[in-house]
């Protein structure tokens, strides 16, 4: 595989913990419960357990997946409040509470994998960084890429620029930044849990799903769809969060192994996904799903356009755009 530049900057069972293995030295170690929405098949189910293996002499992580701990779009608020320590969080769950944050939504921002870490790793991300541990109490260790989000749908008919999406019900997360990125791709969008998206699928409540290719087959919703359109319309990504109050408790010697080890985490996640992607394409073929390639330009175009037409644009930093266009 062409080699890519990674993240190495500065920056169970349902219902149960996925225990991590702590030596004797770490009895005293932390106890930092993780939350997120994806499951334990999950590449990044296995990232979590190799930053929990990095840092067990010193703190202890109890990893809860499939949303069994905190639902999609609470984890936030459970670090807050204090119940949660450690989230995977979408970055269109902070822009809900910091309206900044929007512009790291937006359709057709990043171009790839290398250019979301360039933002992470600049002066810009860390005035981005600093903005959400300021406002929201929360530490940003970095993105936790998971592939370029493409839309999937169980009805057959042809794609080709977002006039086609018109009427067509795309299932999105809920919350603002998500339905304006479904309504910028021409669709209909429906807020949906994410658990409850093959369902969905499968009895026509929605016509479409839009994830990365990984997740696709994680989820098994190839099963009830007919079709991917390859519209890369964003480089799908995730942020790993601690709690400040958590992470300023840590001694700086902890802080600086804690975060060298989430680098090397979300560095050989990034690198897997990457890879696994590559390989999809082909198995969705064997599956009998048609794969489609639009036109980008148009997308691109129509959603861009909304963007910056939108009040939602109103609120992201001064220069911020044209910041991360230079990257």
């Amino acid at each position: 595989m062409t080699n890519r530049r990674v993240f190495l900057g500065g920056m169970a069972a349902a219902g149960l913990a996925v225990g991590a293995g702590l030596p004797a030295f770490a009895q005293d170690a932390k106890k930092l419960r993780f939350s997120a929405v994806f499951s334990e098949q999950d590449i990044r189910a296995e990232m979590m357990k190799k930053l929990a293996a990095s840092v067990a002499d010193f703190a202890q992580l109890d990893l809860y997946y499939g949303g069994n701990l905190f639902k999609q779009t609470t984890e936030i608020i459970a670090i807050q409040r204090g119940n949660l320590e450690i989230g995977n969080v979408a970055p269109q769950d902070i822009a809900t509470q910091i309206k900044e944050f929007s512009i790291l939504t937006s359709a057709y921002l990043f171009r790839d994998v290398d250019h979301l870490n360039a933002f992470f790793n600049s002066e810009a991300g860390a005035e981005m960084v600093a903005m959400a541990q300021e406002k929201l109490g929360i530490h940003i260790l970095g993105p936790t890429y998971f592939g370029t989000r493409q839309l999937g749908l169980r009805i057959d008919k042809e794609i080709k620029t977002p006039e086609d999406m018109a009427g067509v019900k795309l299932r999105m997360p809920g919350g603002d930044a998500w339905q304006f990125l479904g309504a910028s791709l021409g669709a209909n969008p429906t807020p949906m849990a994410y658990a409850e998206v093959y369902t969905g699928l499968q009895t026509g409540a929605i016509d479409g799903q839009d994830n990365p290719l990984p997740n696709v087959q994680n989820m098994k919703f190839y099963e009830v769809m007919k079709q991917i359109v390859m519209t890369s319309h964003l480089v799908g990504y995730d942020l790993l969060v601690i709690s400040s109050k958590v992470w300023n408790d840590f001694t700086e010697e902890q802080r600086t192994a804690f975060q060298t080890a989430a680098n090397e985490a979300m560095a050989w996640s990034a690198e897997q996904h990457l890879a696994r992607e590559a390989e999809l394409v082909s198995f969705f073929k064997e599956q009998g799903l048609a794969i489609n390639t639009p036109d980008i330009e148009a997308f691109r175009s129509h959603a861009q356009k909304m963007y910056l037409e939108s009040d939602a644009s109103q609120d992201w930093p001064e220069g911020m755009l044209q910041r991360i266009n230079s990257l």
